[in-house]
């Protein structure tokens, strides 16, 4: 894992049915190794992300801005770790810097606050936005630069609202560089599944405030939705 930390990365996404997943993830043990930690090659994950109270991490992203950021605190659980994380997509690639923390903070600590300011080259005052939680297969390839995730069990909460994407696997492909013949690339094509630039923090805040603007996300949601028979 060492080797495969890939925080200058870019990321290749894609929603995989259920039936697909079930199907191809015997056949990727013939190139990739599986994480497994005290036992368990199935981690849980829990998310509580952050945005402004007008949701502009949700908007830039929504509006395509070449430069955005996330912010999040996520606890793994099988590790008891907790770290308060922050991704900046910029011009197609992902850089991630994080600092640990004890626990999940209702109120950011003076640590947590200054961490953010350092890292995001403007004031910003942040509020809880939602929860996410989710179990995950990592992968590594066993002869090349490339690490695999693998989402399941997706649900997003907030206050009194909550949704499941059961059938939904979100499949992430972390490379030094794309490389269209990773091993998983080949196969996903195979069975007819596109890359779909996506992101949890998105389909969650969208699920859980409605009244957000949606119109470029409306095709991926509809997409989501029949793989997961909601009505859109």
């Amino acid at each position: 894992m060492d080797a495969v930390k890939l925080l200058n990365r870019t990321d290749t996404k894609f929603v995989i049915p259920k039936d697909i997943f079930v199907k191809i993830l015997p056949i990727l043990k013939e190139s990739y190794k599986v994480l497994e930690i005290k036992n368990k090659r199935v981690a849980q994950y829990k998310t509580l992300y952050f945005d402004t109270d007008n949701f502009d991490f949700y908007t830039h992203h929504h509006n395509g801005w070449p430069n955005r950021y996330k912010v999040r605190m996520r606890k793994y659980i099988d590790s008891d770790l907790c770290y308060l994380e922050i991704k900046n997509k910029k011009k197609g690639r992902t850089l991630k810097k994080r600092i640990r923390i004890p626990d999940f903070e209702e109120k950011m600590s003076d640590n947590s606050l200054s961490f953010v300011n350092d890292v995001i080259p403007h004031d910003i005052e942040l509020v809880k936005k939602l929860w996410n939680s989710f179990h995950r297969i990592t992968l590594v390839n066993k002869t090349d630069t490339e690490r695999l995730t693998l989402d399941i069990g997706l649900g997003f909460q907030w206050k009194e609202k909550s949704h499941s994407l059961e059938n939904t696997i979100v499949g992430e492909v972390k490379q030094e560089k794309v490389d269209r013949n990773s091993p998983f690339m080949k196969l996903i094509k195979e069975n007819g599944v596109r890359p779909m630039r996506i992101s949890k923090y998105c389909i969650g805040a969208k699920l859980l405030y409605p009244e957000l603007k949606n119109n470029r996300f409306k095709q991926k949601h509809i997409h989501i939705n029949k793989i997961n028979e909601l009505v859109s």
